[in-house]
């Protein structure tokens, strides 16, 4: 159930407890809920990318008109990158009053802890894609098939989203 609009109570009205529930219960539990998963689709500016034996997996939770959500891609040993920048897909589209930017972290397996990057998802106005970027001020680069790491099997990019919806 979504957050509802609360009803609007008349003086001397008797309240029962269906309604009670309905208005309060079912509201916090809603609220109280985790995120559920959602398709994450990988795009980029030109070839398409594939999965293959990776996984990419995204959850998202709305409340109200704000979405939160987490993505996850693991790099398998059949994983394609496509060309060009990469873009995930949000679970709704966002709303088109302002630009949001959120966070973006990748993992290289292939030298251990000290292989991380951190970087910035970014959601345009009325976006219905994430752009992830890592780098500098000044020198960043969106994701691709070598940006932050030339990308092989195990690797991780993680990214999560706060965002205002459509």
């Amino acid at each position: 159930m979504a957050i509802a609009v609360p009803r609007t109570w008349v003086v001397g009205e008797v309240v029962a407890a269906a309604t009670m529930n309905a208005e309060i219960r079912d509201q916090f539990a809603d609220l109280i809920a985790g995120g559920t998963a959602y398709a994450v689709a990988w795009t980029t500016t030109g070839t398409a990318p594939a999965t293959g034996n990776g996984t990419l997996t995204g959850r998202a939770k709305l409340v109200g008109k704000m979405c939160d959500a987490a993505i996850k891609l693991t790099v398998g040993s059949t994983t394609t990158f496509g060309s060009g920048n990469w873009m995930f897909s949000l679970p709704y589209t966002a709303s088109s009053s302002a630009e949001f930017v959120c966070r973006a972290f990748a993992g290289d397996s292939s030298v251990g802890a000290a292989g991380y990057s951190q970087g910035t998802a970014y959601i345009s106005a009325g976006g219905t894609t994430a752009a992830v970027y890592f780098g500098n001020t000044g020198a960043a680069a969106a994701a691709t098939a070598t940006t932050p790491q030339t990308w092989a099997n195990g690797d991780r990019l993680w990214a999560t989203l706060r965002y205002e919806t459509a």
